[in-house]
């Protein structure tokens, strides 16, 4: 059986943030959790879009973006002029990942040179790693 709520503390603990992470990102909108009384309850839907909120983050996109994204994965336009939009932001923001991926994959490169360099050195000091 699937469970229908998440308290603010079991979340934190499962993503490893605070809560002060969490009602900033319902602050912005990002996320609606249920309210009894003064009690948050995140739904499964909920505890989704903050593992997108968080991977997003990651991969340092910023607020606005995480909306953007967000609006594309779960709204879908119903005229076609929206539609085409849409395909366009989506072929947009696939490109700018590859890019990130292509920059990363670079800056990888170059902490293996950096690292293969401080190897190197420290043989020749003659420290054993």
């Amino acid at each position: 059986m699937q469970r229908r709520h998440y308290s603010i503390s079991e979340l934190t603990r499962e993503f490893g943030v605070s809560t002060r992470t969490l009602r900033f990102y319902e602050d912005e909108g990002l996320l609606q959790p249920e309210r009894r009384g003064r009690t948050r309850l995140y739904s499964e839907g909920e505890r989704l879009l903050i593992r997108e909120i968080l991977r997003s983050r990651r991969i340092g996109l910023t607020l606005s973006e995480i909306k953007d994204v967000l609006n594309l994965f779960h709204t879908l336009p119903a005229e076609t002029a929206e539609l085409k939009r849409t395909m366009e932001a989506i072929k947009s923001w696939r490109e700018q990942l590859r890019q990130k991926r292509r920059d990363i994959d670079d800056m990888m490169g170059a902490l293996d040179m950096a690292e293969e360099n401080c190897l190197g050195r420290l043989a020749e000091i003659g420290v054993g790693t």
